[in-house]
This record gives structure tokens, sequence and C-alpha cells, in this order.
């Protein structure tokens, strides 16, 4: 499986940027995809997930109520639209699937650069 994230870029505090991320190669076999952010030196955290089967879908309490994660299944596109926009939302922005089997397998996007001022 292979991700190219889109979207990044720099908006004021209080605007919208929606990310965009097409999977291309084994993408029926993805259980689920994510989106995760990172800045420097923190962790890698993830904010919005939705799950292949079933659309169940689950929120960190940071971006509840403000980002929005759904999934083009036929077209193989995962977005998530980020609304009110802080600036601690600022970070490096990354796609995430995975495909559940006995050893899970794991694949990132490049990452893209969400840069929020105030």
């Amino acid at each position: 499986v292979h991700l190219v994230e889109s979207g990044g870029g720099l908006v004021q505090a209080g605007g919208s940027l929606t990310l965009g991320c097409v999977a291309s190669g084994s993408t029926s076999s993805i259980d689920g995809m994510a989106w995760y952010r990172q800045g420097p030196g923190k962790e890698r955290e993830r904010i919005a997930a939705i799950a292949s089967r079933g659309g169940h879908i689950n929120y960190a309490e940071s971006v509840a109520g403000r980002f929005t994660i759904t999934r083009d299944a036929a077209n193989n596109i995962l977005y998530l639209q980020m609304n009110s926009l802080k600036s601690e939302d600022t970070d490096v922005y990354y796609c995430h699937a995975v495909i559940v089997t006995a050893r899970p397998q794991e694949y990132w996007g490049q990452g893209t650069q969400v840069t929020v001022s105030s």
C-alpha cells in the first residue's frame, strides 16, 4: 500500500483546511485508516481513525468536534476536514493504513505540513 497526502499549508487561526490521502496498491486489504500528527519533540499522535468495515470512527479529544474524517472507498481517498483551527494544530500530518493479519502491516504517507498562524 502506498499513501500520498496533500492539502497542507498555511492558514489563519479559526480557518479551515482539508487534507487528502490517496491510497494505491492493495487497498482492498486495508482494515483501517487514520490521521496522525507530530510536532518537533513530540510523539506522533493519532487524531482520527476510521474502520473499513462498519465505518466506526473515533477522534482524539484535542480535535473532536472540529475535525472530521471521511473515506471515499470507491476512489481510495481519505480526507480530514479541519475547522476552527488553532495554533496548537500546527504539526506535520500523516496518513496511516493498517492491514490486520497475524503480523499487522502498517503503512505511512510522507506527511504534509499544516501551519496555523495566530
